[in-house]
């Protein structure tokens, strides 16, 4: 009875996570050309790129990257976020295969 509820509240708590984070997809009309959005936005839209990319299968106004941005600062923490999270799970995996050799 204990592993039911705690598989519930965990997927509970997903569910939550994933709605809470669809508010900062990149392309909902928040950025303007005069407030565009920057390095630390970067980051984050490359921390939520999946969830993204899930957002604009059902909604075609949201983009897994922000088109109204401030240029090279964006890319790069965009590119760092993608990269420091795809990259570290492989670099993970690895490291586990070593070990289990």
């Amino acid at each position: 009875m204990k592993a039911k509820r705690k598989c519930l509240l965990l997927t509970l708590i997903a569910l939550m996570g994933a709605v809470v984070l669809t508010g900062c997809i990149p392309g909902d009309g928040t950025y303007t050309k005069a407030d565009p959005a920057g390095f630390f936005w970067g980051i984050w839209h490359g921390w939520i790129a999946p969830i993204s990319l899930i957002g604009e299968l059902f909604n075609h106004k949201l983009h897994v990257y922000e088109p109204i941005n401030n240029g090279w600062w964006y890319d790069l923490g965009f590119y760092i976020a993608i990269i420091s999270g795809f990259g570290g799970l492989s670099l993970s995996r690895k490291h586990k295969a070593k070990k289990d050799k």
